[in-house]
């Protein structure tokens, strides 16, 4: 019984292997350039697939860690085993995801299939960022029910979320060309890798026991997340995250 956690683990890094398959395979397409020219190349079109996958890697995740609770199974295996999976599922797959949208975004202007690759490498910044988050994590022991800066699963899917935000087109060419900008995508990268290795104190989602009074953060974290998800489909994810640092930063006192 107490391999079961380790078993949804793997199952996590499967999913973030099939992730990063999905967001190398490409198409070909057509994008109008400025002067009216149209130009073919091959761009990723399951970046969605990708997303939906690391997705899933995350309920997963949260389900290895609900198990290893309830079943007494957490052990240094398994907290190894978990941020080799996370690093991957969430640091590496994600990557991916802003590698190719840096590619997009540069595919979009002139003589931009010619570009250096040395503009796309940022992308895998954010890889490193989480990967060093993870090691830190592993080392302290004082990060029980709140973190020193973000945990990767959480910015792993704000990057996530952007091509289901902009694939599925809910919303006006003006949001879809934020996506596609080169200086938001950099600064994306820059602000969520920062989160992620710094020691700003966030909150973790465990629960110490099942009073309102001692859980007021994240039930305030719950409620914007169903009031966004209703209102804004996709778009909830990134405000989410963003609501979710406001809170633990002003409520810090009550988030550890």
């Amino acid at each position: 019984m107490k391999k079961i956690p380790n078993i949804f683990t793997l199952l996590n890094l499967l999913f973030g292997c099939v992730a990063i398959v999905f967001a190398l395979q490409t198409e070909s397409i057509t994008i109008q350039q400025a002067d009216d020219l149209s130009t073919s190349f091959s761009i990723p079109e399951r970046l969605y697939y990708a997303a939906i996958c690391i997705a899933i890697a995350a309920c997963i995740d949260f389900l290895d860690g609900f198990l290893a609770r309830l079943l007494n199974a957490a052990g240094d295996m398994g907290k190894q085993l978990d941020s080799l999976s996370d690093v991957v599922s969430f640091g590496v797959a994600p990557s991916m995801i802003l590698f190719q949208f840096l590619r997009l975004s540069f595919m979009q202007q002139e003589n931009g299939l010619d570009i250096s690759i040395a503009w796309l490498l940022p992308a895998f910044v954010f890889a490193c960022a989480g990967a060093y988050r993870l090691a830190r994590f592993n080392i302290d022991t004082t990060q029980t029910y709140g973190f020193k800066g973000v945990p990767i699963p959480a910015a792993g899917l704000v990057v996530a979320s952007l091509p289901l935000i902009a694939f599925y087109n809910y919303y006006d060419g003006a949001v879809n060309g934020l996506l596609f900008n080169k200086w938001f995508l950099y600064g994306l990268i820059a602000v969520l890798s920062y989160l992620m290795v710094s020691t700003l104190p966030i909150m973790g989602m465990k629960f110490k026991d099942y009073t309102v009074k001692n859980n007021i953060p994240k039930l305030v974290i719950a409620a914007i997340a169903v009031i966004a998800a209703l209102l804004l489909k996709w778009l909830a994810v990134p405000l989410v995250f963003i609501a979710y640092i406001i809170v633990s930063l002003t409520l810090k006192n009550k988030t550890t």
